[in-house]
């Protein structure tokens, strides 16, 4: 049965004019460019999870208070290779596909035999990354592909593992004040040894090397050890301040050998992810001036996240906010056959995301007392000292039912007091945006009936002097036929509708993106 989920969307690469109502701010001009799963049928053949479907960017581009829509399905070598097939023939994280015409079947089979990692999928549909002028579609394998983020045309496809030994990366990279990129990615195995790999992608290359491209000046800033050869740690993100890296390292894990030899046993690649109940989660901090790990071990209970929201230093902690699980069935939720016309009644999250501060004392009294809490900061976060020098902390809880979540990037690393969220329950699809003040807990909301927002987006304005001074930017899908889907724009401050700009076509509920201001897309240009 097709639900919104797996209707498969038309794209519009000519610009549509969108319907605006309300009063847009004259300053906000650019494009707001997002990412995710528009199609998951193909010929005959399905996919079997949301996440899977084949990546369709679509974007609004802002100018002169007009509203202009577009979107378009990203070229991958996968989007081909399935189009010229009429069927689904390259493997996706929930769907295994058989066999792949794009590859001879015994090399294949033999390459799953030899316990090598299999080669993913270059189907880039969650985020939007910026590297210098550029930008790149991304996922969570070693490839990402170009953009031209005003036409949606897809560009070249870049292999990370060309340039630093991962085999897979996150699709949440850092940013530094000069544009220089800070990602993770785990390589698997390499050398006898399974690590996570921190490296920074600069933003320029020097004059002389013009045109060589950034990626080639790549370097590895440091590696942490994997607590298990055969079982590294699944992440999406981690968290950054000004002095620090913050990488959980969760007891949520990919199984190498199940993974190497999924293909064979005739299973997907996200059976092979498990959640270990009895294990600790592990906390690390890599400093960023020395380049090495903090030896300190920190740690909580058993938990599952997968996107931080930020981190900051304060008197000797550091501090660093989460959304967290007890279990992972968030994935199992976005299934396509549990995502039927009934799913909101049938399909209920076991474990409702909880926002998460935990607050580490990196500089900590040595002698304090066994037992004692080392947090000296006004919290009921706690971290105790116990017998074999570890040090175990306890989060404050900030709110419940929130995911997505995006700041004011200006004060990322920095102390903070506003996110910008989507709102949701028992259910794995927001019905509601909402704005927590993590200072004082207040939380405001903006929802109406039979609307789906998206991830919202924070766009300072030009002469910002607070944090959330500025607008919110939300794509809503409306889940009655008759209705068309809008773009929402609120007031940052009070959360209070400026204005909607509806598109009468039918849009894709989408994952992550990012806003592009004028002047950026006009640097690009020349």
């Amino acid at each position: 049965m097709e639900t919104i989920f797996s209707r498969n969307k038309e794209e519009h690469p000519e610009p549509i004019k969108a319907e605006v109502q309300g009063q847009l701010p004259t300053w906000l001009q650019g494009v707001l460019l997002r990412n995710g799963p528009g199609m998951h049928t193909i010929g005959d053949t399905k996919y079997n999870h949301w996440f899977d479907g084949l990546a369709l960017l679509h974007s609004f581009t802002f100018k002169n208070g007009e509203v202009y829509y577009r979107s378009k399905y990203l070229r991958s070598d996968t989007y081909n290779c399935n189009i010229e097939a009429n069927r689904i023939v390259v493997s996706e994280f929930g769907t295994m596909a058989y066999p792949d015409p794009c590859k001879n079947i015994f090399a294949k089979a033999f390459s799953y035999l030899s316990h090598t990692i299999p080669e993913f999928t270059d189907n880039c549909l969650i985020n939007i990354m910026k590297t210098g002028d550029d930008y790149y579609a991304t996922s969570e394998t070693n490839f990402i592909r170009k953009i031209d983020p005003q036409t949606l045309e897809t560009l070249e496809k870049v292999d990370y593992s060309k340039y630093v030994a991962v085999n897979l990366a996150t699709s949440h990279p850092h940013y530094d004040s000069a544009g220089n990129i800070l990602n993770m990615g785990t390589s698997i195995v390499d050398k006898g040894r399974t690590k996570y790999v921190l490296f920074k992608i600069p933003s320029s290359v020097p004059e002389k090397e013009k045109k060589k491209s950034c990626f080639k000046q790549l370097e590895v800033v440091c590696s942490i050890p994997s607590r298990s050869l055969l079982q590294p740690s699944y992440y999406h993100s981690f968290g950054i301040t000004e002095n620090y890296i913050v990488f959980i390292e969760q007891p949520f894990k990919l199984d190498i050998v199940k993974l190497a030899t999924a293909y064979i046993r005739g299973v997907n690649w996200a059976s092979c992810l498990s959640f270990h109940k009895e294990d600790k989660t592990w906390f690390h901090f890599v400093d960023r001036k020395t380049k090495k790990e903090v030896s300190t071990k920190f740690y909580t209970d058993a938990l599952v996240l997968y996107h931080h929201i930020n981190a900051y230093e304060e008197d000797g902690h550091v501090v660093f906010d989460i959304v967290a699980y007890r279990d992972n069935s968030l994935y199992d939720m976005f299934y396509l056959k549990k995502l039927d016309k009934d799913f909101e009644e049938n399909n209920r999250l076991t474990s409702i995301p909880t926002c998460k501060r935990f607050v580490v004392p990196l500089q900590h009294d040595k002698d304090a007392e066994l037992g004692s809490n080392l947090v000296k900061l006004p919290t009921s976060a706690t971290a105790v000292k116990e017998k074999d020098g570890s040090i175990y902390c306890q989060p404050e809880i900030l709110c419940e039912g929130i995911e997505l979540p995006r700041v004011n990037y200006d004060y990322n690393g920095k102390k903070y007091k506003y996110v910008y969220a989507t709102e949701v329950q028992w259910s794995p699809v927001p019905t509601k945006i909402a704005k927590l003040n993590v200072q004082t807990k207040e939380v405001l909301h903006w929802g109406e009936e039979h609307c789906w927002p998206s991830e919202p987006i924070f766009v300072p304005s030009p002469d910002a002097r607070e944090e959330d001074e500025g607008v919110v930017l939300t794509c809503v899908v409306v889940s009655e036929p008759n209705k068309a889907p809008f773009l929402l724009i609120l007031d940052a401050k009070t959360f209070k509708e400026l204005g909607r700009a509806t598109v009468n076509v039918e849009m894709h509920l989408d994952l992550h993106g990012m806003f592009i201001q004028q002047k950026d897309l006009e640097a690009k240009m020349e």
